[in-house]
């Protein structure tokens, strides 16, 4: 038997494991009924993801069929942006007239009797990511829903469609997700980048274009730029880094953004401490150089 991975109580004693050999200190019991190496011999984790993909990985084992990881934590497994980051419980799930598990560490949900839609990631059972941003929304912010929604019909990863959102958000009354769709672009590759912009909008600033290629007059490709007002040549750039971590990376960065502005763009880049108090610094940044541009707002 393989015990480098969690395994369950009933496994292991099947599998010849003595009684003692389980309860004594060779092995941690992360939850009820199931057994892991203790974490300072596994590998590290560096992101909150990491950390939930574990501890959902030392569940697993425990769970029967029919059960599945949901709401934020199936967000987490699928790598979307979650508000609260790395929290020591996970979401579990059944359609009626099952039942979750109850173990401490573990939030139940029974939803209504539906045909389930489960995929599989990382060896687990995880909700449908469409789904699961609409479980998750019932308790998060709008932003926050959005961020996540962006990320999951970002063409890079292709887990929803914004068409999908918006069908399954018409099954749910009195919950205005509507609004919320209508706030969701294809193209933003950071959660950051989703809240500037959503500021950028409430602030009744014009909405940027997203990811615009640009290039020289040669046709030599310069940059592609996270937000952009090609009419008024202003380039918004949201750049988190704290500092210069490859120096490498920030030297070609830095002549990538000389290119842009020889090409005549008016580059607005935005850091961290920009987006403090709703993101007011950085949204009178943009309204500054669209107005230097003749924006007439």
């Amino acid at each position: 038997m393989d015990t480098s991975r969690p395994f369950s109580y009933r496994e292991a004693l099947h599998a010849g494991i003595g009684r003692g050999v389980l309860f004594g200190p060779r092995f941690a019991r992360p939850f009820h009924g199931v057994r892991a190496l203790p974490s300072d011999q596994t590998d590290a984790v560096s992101t909150a993801s990491e950390a939930m993909l574990r501890l959902c990985s030392q569940l697993a084992p425990r769970l029967r069929e029919g059960q599945f990881f949901s709401s934020e934590t199936a967000l987490a497994l699928y790598g979307a942006p979650t508000p609260r980051g790395w929290v020591p419980a996970v979401h579990v799930a059944v359609h009626r007239p099952a039942y979750p598990p109850r173990t401490p560490g573990v939030i139940r949900h029974r939803l209504q009797t539906r045909m389930p839609l489960t995929r599989v990631v990382h060896g687990i059972p995880v909700e449908d990511p469409v789904r699961a941003w609409v479980q998750a929304s019932r308790v998060w912010r709008p932003d926050d829903v959005v961020a996540a929604a962006d990320f999951l019909v970002s063409p890079r990863r292709r887990l929803a469609t914004i068409e999908e959102l918006q069908h399954e958000a018409r099954r749910i009354r009195g919950h205005k997700l509507d609004t919320v769709c209508a706030d969701v672009r294809e193209g933003s590759e950071s959660p950051q980048e989703t809240r500037l912009r959503l500021a950028i909008m409430r602030s009744r600033l014009p909405e940027p274009v997203l990811n615009l290629e640009i290039f020289d007059e040669t046709g030599r490709f310069l940059a592609r730029l996270d937000g952009a007002y090609p009419q008024y040549r202003v380039a918004v750039e949201y750049d988190g880094r704290q500092h210069a971590d490859d120096p490498a990376q920030f030297a070609r960065d830095a002549d990538r953004w000389d290119d842009v502005r020889r090409e005549g763009w008016d580059l607005v880049r935005i850091l961290n401490h920009h987006m403090r108090d709703g993101a007011a610094p950085a949204v009178a940044k943009v309204r500054a150089a669209l107005r230097r541009a003749g924006w007439p707002g």
